[in-house]
């Protein structure tokens, strides 16, 4: 896994070893993920778009009454 997202305030919010590229908050709830890479694939281009995708899936799960998950994992 290159690069996964994870939801602000649950007890393993770190991604062991990955570093932080950003926070991004869900329109409809106000949950705040945390955008992380592993060291080696650490691009902010990259990580500027799996915002804009991580912004689609979790507006889809408001859409389908859906939780959102602790962690997700984001394409590369």
């Amino acid at each position: 896994m290159k690069s996964v997202a994870v939801k602000k305030g649950q007890s393993r919010e770190k991604a062991a070893g990955f570093h932080e590229m950003g926070i991004l908050r869900c329109d409809a709830c106000g949950d705040d993920f945390v955008i992380c890479h592993s060291p080696a694939f650490v691009d902010k281009s990259v990580a500027d778009r799996q915002a804009h995708w991580l912004e689609k899936v979790l507006a889809e799960e408001h859409e389908r009454d859906k939780r959102h998950a602790d962690r997700i994992e984001l394409p590369d």
